[in-house]
C-alpha cells in the first residue's frame, strides 16, 4: 500500500519544519525537539478520576511513576507502561494523554514508569528500573487499589522492547505473574538487519536514528546480543504471557516486531499481530484515524486479557 494520506501529510509537515535529523543532535537537544513536536500535535488529555505522581524504590535510586486510576470500584487490573523514545528520549509527561486513554478505555490502573535514560544511564539501567517497577506494582497492588492477580506490561518502541524483556525476566525469575504484554511496534533485535529496516529508511524513524539510539544505550556491541537488550534472541519463548503486537507497514522495526510475534506463536503463546498498512513508526501517538483504531485495538485486548 502507499503511505496513508494522513501519514504523508505529517511527514510533509515535518519536512517543512526543516529540523535537523534526530541522530545529529545531542541527547539533550533531541529531548527538547521531541517535546516541541509533541506540543505541535496539541493532543488534549482526557479527564481521569485520579492521577498521582509517586517515587518508588529502584536499583539506581528512586524511580518516578505516574499512577492513573479510572472511575469504578477497586481493585482494578493494572497495566505497567513503559514509554518509547529509543531509551534516550521520552518521558511519562509526553505519554500522559495516551496513558489516560488506556486507563479509561480498559478500565484499569496504569502505572507509567519514568525509567532512567541513556546515555547518562546505559543498558541495563532501563531494564532494571522497569523490572523493579513491575515488581513494586505486584507487591503494592492492593495498597494502591490494584489487583495483584491482573497485571500486564506494555509500551511502544523502546517501551515495547522493555515490556518484552520484563515479561521474559518475570517468567525466568518466577515473579511477578503477568497476564498480558502489549507490544506496540517493539524494537526486539539490535542487529536491525531486516527487509523493513533496509526499505523504510526515511519515514520518521530512520535506520540512522536506530543506530544512534543503540550507540547511546548499549555499553558495547556485545550488549546487543543479550536477550535483555534484544528479546528476539532469547532461546525460550514458552510460558510467556499472551501478547498483542502492533506493527506499521512503513516502520523499520516492522519485521523484528512481527518476528517476535511469530516466535511467541511457535512456542504456543497466544499472540496476535496486527500490521497497520500505510502507517509509520509512532502512529499510535499521532492524530491519525489509524492511530485511533490502533488504540481501540490495544484497549480491547487489555479488556479481554483482564476479563480472563
Amino acid at each position: 500500500m502507499p503511505l496513508d494520506p494522513q501519514a504523508q501529510a505529517f511527514l510533509d509537515q515535518m519536512e517543512a519544519l526543516n529540523a535537523p535529523a534526530l541522530n545529529t543532535l545531542t541527547p539533550e537537544d533531541a529531548r527538547k525537539a521531541f517535546e516541541m513536536m509533541a506540543e505541535l500535535l496539541e493532543l488534549k488529555p482526557e479527564p481521569i478520576a485520579k492521577s498521582e505522581d509517586r517515587m518508588i524504590p529502584g536499583p539506581g535510586g528512586q524511580i518516578p511513576v505516574r499512577i492513573y486510576t479510572p472511575e469504578g470500584n477497586e481493585p482494578f487490573p493494572v497495566l505497567v507502561f513503559f514509554h518509547g523514545g529509543g531509551f534516550v528520549i521520552g518521558s511519562i509527561e509526553l505519554y500522559d494523554e495516551f496513558c489516560r486513554e488506556l486507563a479509561n478505555g480498559a478500565g484499569c490502573m496504569v502505572v507509567s514508569v519514568d525509567y532512567r535514560l541513556a546515555p547518562e544511564h546505559k543498558f541495563p539501567a532501563a531494564v532494571e528500573d522497569c523490572y523493579a517497577a513491575t515488581e513494586w506494582v505486584a507487591e503494592n497492588a492492593k495498597a494502591i487499589g490494584g489487583n495483584p492477580a491482573l497485571i500486564a506490561v506494555g509500551g511502544d518502541s523502546a517501551g515495547g522492547n522493555l515490556s518484552a524483556v520484563v515479561a521474559q525476566m518475570a517468567r525466568d525469575k518466577g515473579t511477578p505473574s503477568l497476564v498480558f504484554q502489549l507490544l506496540i511496534y517493539p524494537a526486539t533485535d539490535f542487529v536491525h538487519e531486516t527487509q523493513s529496516s533496509r526499505e523504510n529508511t526515511d519515514f520518521f524513524l530512520t535506520k540512522d536514528d536506530m543506530v544512534w539510539f543503540g550507540s547511546l544505550y548499549l555499553r558495547s556491541e556485545t550488549d546487543g546480543s543479550s536477550p535483555q537488550a534484544s528479546p528476539l534472541l532469547a532461546e525460550d519463548f514458552s510460558g510467556l504471557p499472551p501478547a498483542l503486537v502492533i506493527t506499521a507497514e512503513f516502520d523499520p522495526l516492522r519485521d523484528e516486531g512481527e518476528a517476535y510475534a511469530e516466535r511467541l506463536s511457535q512456542a504456543g503463546v497466544d499472540a496476535v499481530c496486527t500490521r497497520y498498512e500505510g502507517m509509520i513508526h509512532g502512529f499510535i501517538s499521532l492524530p491519525f484515524e489509524q492511530g485511533k483504531k490502533g488504540r481501540r485495538e490495544a484497549i480491547a485486548a487489555l479488556r479481554s486479557a483482564f476479563a480472563k
